[in-house]
């Protein structure tokens, strides 16, 4: 069965819906976004979370002392890389904390992977403007047969989310705009979306 991340928990009130309707994973992101929080802010947001919810912080290019920083306080999990970070940078940060690394991979017509060793990659729509898919999607056939477990993000909402767990069969499903409303999380979203990926057999 898939997992589900729910990326870009900015407010208490974020992290109590994800208390309800209890994510595999919950995203802090560190890197310039709307959804953007600090490592205190983010701090604060674990300390709310229910246990069983593991937290993933996302950096773009971010000093590996700082990642590894807001790791050992315990605010984070798992670390979700979406710069040029290469294997030289993840090879350090394994050296520093024991945090599992996701590598974002931008995927356009085809998919192309970096040099990088990560425990899971993320694949995610290519934008020219933004590190990130910036809630579009890309053609998912791109990964069709592709091995090993991977995090599948862009554009993902509660109207695709089936049909693209039922074609790929991802390790984890990763949603943030498709579950807000107005830029902001909303609970129905979150309820509705985690039972659709619970529910495909």
């Amino acid at each position: 069965m898939a997992r589900i991340k729910i990326c870009g928990l900015s407010r208490a009130e974020d992290v109590e819906y994800a208390n309800i309707c209890m994510p595999d994973y919950v995203g802090f992101v560190f890197a310039p976004s709307k959804r953007r929080v600090s490592a205190e802010q983010a701090g604060a947001l674990r300390r709310l979370l229910a246990p069983g919810i593991a937290s993933v912080g996302v950096f773009v290019n971010e000093d590996i002392r700082e990642v590894a920083r807001i790791c050992e306080a315990g605010t984070i999990d798992m670390i979700q890389l979406h710069g040029d970070e290469g294997a030289g940078y993840i090879r350090s940060l394994r050296g520093m904390v024991g945090a599992p690394v996701i590598k974002a991979v931008p995927v356009g017509e085809e998919l192309a992977l970096p040099d990088a060793d990560p425990d899971y990659f993320m694949f995610d729509a290519l934008s020219a403007d933004v590190r990130g898919g910036g809630g579009r999607a890309f053609r998912w056939d791109a990964l069709k047969g592709h091995p090993g477990d991977y995090f599948l993000a862009g554009g993902i909402d509660n109207g695709n989310v089936e049909a693209a767990v039922r074609m790929l069969d991802p390790f984890c499903v990763d949603v943030s705009s498709g579950v807000e409303t107005d830029g902001r999380k909303d609970l129905d979203k979150m309820s509705d979306i985690v039972r659709r990926v619970r529910g495909v057999r």
